[in-house]
């Protein structure tokens, strides 16, 4: 603000100076401190916003490559950026002229209020922060929901939800509070290599040992099956690489064969199946192979006990029926005099 003096020697110089500095006095005075101490508040709080992106933006490939997880990457990162705001706030609140006592108690019970009204966002919170530590599955992994068979891969996991993009094209959001219960399998864990298994009923009259070697071959010619090489670890056990068609069992109607191969990727899991069965129903069909499925025989002989039929009055007295009540001169199907033809 310009002294008497000031104003004086500003008016000797410049008359027109002099009346706007005067103006500007009268304006500052006039406007109530407050609105510039709340002015001032936002304006900090705006610039925490955006300092709060530089930060990010600045250390966000160095903690990338300290964790190594999108997942907990993207935690750390909104952590920091919420730090960075909540300090930029406690400025905004000491031009405010506010308490920070007051304030941090004001928070404290507004967060316990939040706590009770707000308990199962609260619940899947805690959750996610176990599903970042247990690493169950990681962004980009192809997951399977057991109980809904919903498959997908993960596009986001935060702290409140895990977001999956399923193969249908559509999004699926599951709170972590529930997630966690459910059955999850996970596709992509590690060793991206998944075994399939498919069963074969072949007749009791068929050549087994043809139809074993017939399937191994059929699955070895499809693309994303994985033909040879060394074994493949699964704990402590070794499993062959190439397909392997065993007996599972001679069940009433033949003999069950169970084909287990590798498929090198997840991704296309039902196409390459159904390449394999397509291989296997044309290589069985030149061969002297046939596929069993369940029939029945109806035998009647001299101990299948007798048939009793029951002709109505009716029946006998019709000219058109023999002397027995059974018509015989149509030549359509008989059937009861008064009941429909789809009763008989």
């Amino acid at each position: 603000m310009l002294s008497a003096g000031s104003s004086l020697r500003l008016a000797a110089v410049d008359p027109g100076l002099s009346t706007a500095s005067r103006a500007v006095d009268l304006t500052i005075e006039t406007v109530p401190t407050r609105i510039w101490e709340v002015l001032a508040a936002l304006l900090v709080l705006v610039l925490g916003w955006y300092v709060s992106k530089l930060v990010v933006r600045s250390v966000g490939r160095a903690i990338a490559r300290q964790f190594q997880r999108p997942s907990i990457t993207q935690t750390v990162l909104g952590g920091i950026r919420a730090g960075v705001i909540v300090l930029f706030a406690f400025i905004a609140a000491r031009i405010l002229q506010l308490d920070t006592g007051d304030v941090l108690l004001s928070g404290a019970v507004f967060g316990a209020v939040l706590g009770v009204i707000l308990a199962p966002i609260v619940a899947s919170v805690i959750s996610g922060l176990f599903v970042l530590a247990d690493q169950p599955f990681e962004i980009g992994d192809m997951i399977e929901l057991v109980d809904e068979g919903q498959k997908g891969f993960v596009d986001d996991i935060t702290l409140r939800y895990t977001k999956m993009f399923t193969l249908d094209n559509t999004f699926i959001v599951i709170p972590n509070s529930t997630i966690r219960d459910r059955d999850v399998i996970n596709y992509s864990a590690e060793d991206e290599r998944t075994r399939r298994s498919l069963e074969i009923l072949v007749t009791y009259e068929s050549d087994v040992e043809a139809a074993r070697t017939l399937t191994e071959r059929a699955a070895r010619r499809v693309e994303e099956v994985i033909s040879g090489g060394p074994d493949i670890r699964i704990g402590k056990t070794r499993f062959p690489a190439a397909p392997t068609c065993f007996i599972e069992e001679y069940a009433d109607d033949g003999v069950l064969l169970l084909l287990r191969y590798w498929v090198e990727e997840p991704y296309r899991l039902q196409a390459v199946e159904s390449e394999v069965k397509t291989n296997i129903w044309n290589d069985l069909e030149d061969a002297d192979v046939d596929i069993a499925y369940p029939h029945t025989h109806l035998v009647f002989d001299e101990t299948s006990g007798e048939a009793l039929v029951a002709v109505s009055q009716a029946g006998r007295d019709d000219p058109r029926r023999g002397p027995d009540g059974v018509e015989s001169t149509s030549g359509g199907p008989t059937h009861e005099e008064g009941q429909p033809a789809d009763q008989r």
